[in-house]
């Protein structure tokens, strides 16, 4: 598995541009410090010789103090150049977090049911913080250590042309085998990062669902799937790092030769006359020095190799594409949208087909009841009319015009869906009923709540519109979020509104209020409700019952409610709703 760096830096690098005086100013300072770390060792070797040779006091002093200064200007420069390249790095990471996270949540519905939130949350969050940590250190470790090793050699080479040739020969085998095996681990990092992302897709499913787990006694099974899961990564785990452990290994091996090379070297040419013991001292603390970039080198490959799982994970996230796309079409007309389906077909998987050739024609301002049992395709048609997917076959027309060549935010601000489950957020009723945008005033959502009859709901809000509320709506009964609900939709103002079967939980006396609300919610608007219950489709102007995807009976509901040889006689007459659950 090759990864170049191109592809690292075709993931940040529409987030680093945007930061092109903080990379300048880095640049300066990386520079200046590499400068500094090869200049001071000259001072010293200068100090060695001037002492060998009987320099007074007074010329070692100035140069003492220079070598101190040095050292401490090279220290305060590092942390600039630290502070500086986090500064840089996790800038660019945190924007490429934000991007992530909107492409996911642009993704169509077949992509979310595939991937659990943990899966997601370890990908977004988990696999950009490993970046994080690596970009954040990649200047100052990399890039200056690299540059750090040229210095060296230029400067070994300026003391003694043949120990900078010997040195640079050595430099450049140790890199070629640090090239060869930079990808040596990324295989196995890249299973343990999606062990570990399947691992937070687990615990999240066990927490979501702790209270059944406990009341069905599945918690030892929960615990045994744990350790399975964590034994996994482990497994994976210890593969990198028996392949990392070689790669460390063959590098100690080289730089043990390089430091034997630097003994012997110096110990011949200074016995030989050709240099003096300080510069002796110089070549030693150069390639000491040497040793250093070189170690940090391989730590940042074993970086990579970690780095390069996650990076292929998040290119590959990247490059999904949804299967929903909006068209071109700005606007739709105002007032009530009229909806066709013409032949209509729809699998989630293209093999087990969930809806069949459905055909049918909603006039602008009618309002449709959608019977069926369970699984005969009532929540996927409304899907497919908030188009979270598009159909396998056939065609679906919104006011006279293809669904599919509306933009989606201009569709999904005309049309709106109730469902039994309520999303609620911690946050104040008021950012719950209008989706946290501010520009929404209170006069406005008062009037709403009053047009919808709400007014005793409110009252009873301890705070008003200020009134907290829980993440899962505990604060709320079923009920009351469903009111909620109701008047974030009458904010929105949509066209067309999809019901599915939004009181079915409810008590009598709140579904009555629901009741009430949903009447002035229909009012000058087209509605789909899809119903369980047999008198909650009693204000439809036509009813649709499905059966296994198909359209079993389809027609005004006073005519079907009075054909004795219609479906929906024969279930008005008998009273059997359990057929429709």
């Amino acid at each position: 598995m090759k990864l170049p760096l191109k592809q690292y830096w075709d993931l940040l690098s529409r987030h680093i541009r945007p930061q092109r005086g903080r990379f300048a100013l880095l640049t300066i300072l990386l520079l200046g410090s590499i400068g500094l770390q090869v200049i001071n060792p000259q001072v010293m070797r200068n100090f060695i010789d001037s002492a060998l040779g009987g320099a007074a006091v007074g010329v070692l002093l100035p140069v003492a103090l220079a070598f101190i200064g040095i050292a401490i200007l090279q220290q305060v420069v590092s942390v600039a150049v630290v502070y500086t390249g986090q500064n840089v790095a996790w800038t660019a990471t945190n924007a490429l977090r934000e991007e992530l996270a909107e492409h996911c949540l642009n993704l169509d519905m077949s992509f979310h049911n595939n991937s659990t939130p943990g899966e997601l949350i370890e990908r977004i969050d988990g696999d950009i913080t490993e970046m994080s940590n690596f970009f954040s250190q990649f200047a100052v470790t990399l890039l200056g250590n690299a540059l750090l090793l040229v210095g060296i050699l230029i400067a070994l080479a300026l003391e003694n042309w043949q120990t900078g040739l010997a040195f640079t020969v050595f430099a450049v085998v140790t890199l070629l085998v640090l090239y060869r095996i930079r990808d040596i681990a990324v295989a196995h990092q890249k299973d343990r990062r999606q062990a570990e992302a399947d691992l937070f897709g687990f615990v999240e499913e066990q927490l979501t669902g702790a209270e059944d787990i406990r009341s069905s006694g599945a918690v030892s099974f929960s615990l045994c799937e744990l350790f399975r899961f964590q034994g996994n990564i482990l497994r994976h785990n210890r593969k990198a790092q028996q392949k990392q452990w070689i790669s460390g290994t063959i590098m100690g091996v080289l730089l043990t030769l390089g430091y034997m090379m630097a003994l012997g070297g110096g110990y011949w040419l200074y016995t030989g006359g050709i240099i003096t013991i300080g510069t002796v001292y110089l070549f030693v603390h150069y390639v000491n020095m040497l040793e250093a970039p070189i170690w940090a080198l391989t730590h940042e490959v074993q970086s990579f190799q970690t780095i390069g799982a996650c990076v292929e994970r998040l290119i590959e996230l990247r490059a999904r594409q949804p299967k929903v796309t909006g068209g071109s079409r700005e606007a739709l007309p105002d007032g009530p949208l009229g909806l066709t389906f013409d032949d209509v077909s729809f699998s989630y998987n293209d093999q087990d087909v969930v809806l069949k050739n459905l055909t049918f024609k909603l006039e602008p301002g009618k309002v449709l009841g959608l019977l069926g049992r369970t699984g005969s395709g009532k929540t996927t048609l409304a899907r497919l009319v908030f188009r979270l997917y598009d159909p396998t076959a056939g065609h679906i027309w919104l006011d006279g015009s293809e669904m599919c060549e509306t933009k989606l935010e201009t569709l999904r601000s005309r049309v709106a869906i109730v469902t039994q489950d309520v999303q609620l957020f911690r946050a104040s009723v008021r950012d719950n009923l209008t989706f946290f945008d501010r520009a929404i005033p209170d006069e406005r959502i008062l009037e709403v709540v009053h047009e919808l009859g709400l007014d005793d709901w409110y009252a009873s809000l301890p705070k008003g519109l200020d009134s907290e509320l829980e993440t899962g709506g505990h604060s709320l009964s079923a009920g009351e979020a469903q009111l909620l609900a109701f008047t974030r939709v009458f904010l929105r103002d949509p066209a067309l509104i999809i019901l599915d079967e939004a009181s079915s939980r409810l008590d009598p006396l709140t579904e009555q209020r629901i009741e009430r609300a949903i009447d002035r919610l229909l009012k000058g608007r087209t509605a789909i409700i899809i119903a369980h219950r047999l008198h909650t489709v009693h204000r439809a102007d036509h009813v649709m019952i499905l059966s296994e995807g198909q359209m079993e009976e389809y027609g005004p509901r006073e005519e079907l409610a009075a054909s004795p040889h219609s479906r929906f006689y024969q279930l008005l007459q008998t009273g059997l709703e359990e057929v429709l659950v």
